[in-house]
């Protein structure tokens, strides 16, 4: 049995002779810990061996625990509740580990190196931050004293892979006649929202429909955390940036919206809209720029149009209602609807067309 004490131990020991081994890669690590695992453990096999010298190097170079998590490709999320409470979500359906944190003090240096390498800092004056893992993974991670239970870290991993319409039919999500559809929407330049709550497959919709553009087009994408992932020849892809320590050099969403009708694109996506930055991008869609895709949080068609009007009175150009109503309308043409359902199921299930000739919301259902 290889207990967590004899990790640390041979970690002290290693971390103890750093003098001499600082500057080595990642097979020179490997050796130098053999070394100290034959000296301790020479009674171990080889499978014990190589499960021991794994998870000293998860505890060394990587995120602990949480590592054997990040190396599964059907896990998408890892949610860590405090130091004995791992979640993760598999396959759409959310389920607890049986693995743990030994402390609080161990999940907080784990969340620590994560956020060290990005240059940012979480501590009690900053007890909340958002940042991203080498592999593009979205983390978020809230402390005390904010958070009551300890250190609380959420980890949505990033798709090794070009999420295309194909897998969403493999996935049940779609079928052949809405990807048909779809397509053709595109190809026609068509405006699409993506609505859906938490977790219903939006951003996996986005990036399929996606890559249904044309490669001649010039495709601008705009995110808080890069999570889109196109396999285009002309894709220039900017993310929004936090304010610093200081509370300066925020970049926000609206920001690049605004810079990205500069840049000349033919499609500008933009990974969810969320606040002002809807007033800019209705503008766009009003202004020429056809083709643009994006998503919402919204758990009917109807009231995504509702949250879409919402968001626009945030912005610091005070328009009359019925006047952001006439843009809605006017610049969306197609709503997607997604859910996900209690077996972890993420469908599309419905698509709405938006009547121009009216001057209140009256949604076509195909």
């Amino acid at each position: 049995m290889i207990g967590n004490q004899q990790i640390t131990d041979i970690i002290q020991i290693f971390l103890s002779n750093l003098k001499t081994t600082e500057n080595l890669n990642e097979p020179e690590i490997k050796f130098e810990l053999q070394k100290i695992i034959n000296q301790k453990n020479s009674h171990l096999s080889q499978k014990q061996n190589d499960i021991l010298m794994q998870k000293i190097l998860d505890q060394l170079l990587g995120l602990g625990v949480l590592e054997e998590f990040l190396r599964d490709d059907e896990i998408s999320e890892i949610m860590v509740n405090g130091k004995d409470k791992i979640f993760i979500e598999k396959n759409g359906c959310i389920e607890k580990t049986n693995l743990i944190f030994q402390s609080d003090d161990e999940l907080l240096k784990i969340i620590q190196k994560i956020v060290s390498k990005v240059g940012r800092r979480i501590d009690a004056s900053s007890p909340m931050v958002d940042a991203r893992l080498h592999d593009g993974s979205r983390i978020n991670a809230i402390i005390e004293p904010l958070s009551l239970i300890g250190p609380v870290l959420t980890i949505r991993k990033f798709p090794k892979e070009i999420f295309t319409f194909d897998k969403l039919i493999e996935f049940e999500t779609a079928n052949l006649e809405i990807k048909t559809f779809l397509e053709k929407a595109v190809s026609e330049k068509q405006n699409i929202l993506i609505s859906g709550g938490t977790g219903s497959g939006k951003t996996s919709t986005l990036n399929a429909l996606s890559n249904f553009i044309p490669e001649n087009e010039r495709i601008i994408t705009i995110e808080d955390s890069a999570e889109i992932k196109i396999n285009h020849p002309h894709l220039i892809q900017l993310e929004a940036r936090p304010p610093n320590i200081e509370g300066k050099g925020e970049i926000t969403i609206r920001n690049l919206v605004k810079n990205a009708l500069r840049m000349r694109p033919d499609r500008i996506i933009i990974g969810e809209v969320r606040g002002a930055e809807a007033l800019d991008m209705l503008q766009a869609m009003n202004t020429g720029h056809k083709g643009s895709l994006t998503t919402i949080h919204a758990n009917s068609a109807l009231e995504a149009l509702y949250r879409l009007e919402t968001m626009t009175l945030m912005s610091d150009v005070k328009l009359p209602l019925n006047v952001i109503r006439t843009q809605i309308i006017q610049g969306l043409d197609l709503i997607i609807q997604q859910q996900r359902f209690s077996n972890g199921k993420r469908k599309i299930i419905s698509i709405s067309k938006i009547d121009k000739n009216e001057k209140d919301y009256k949604l076509i259902h195909y």
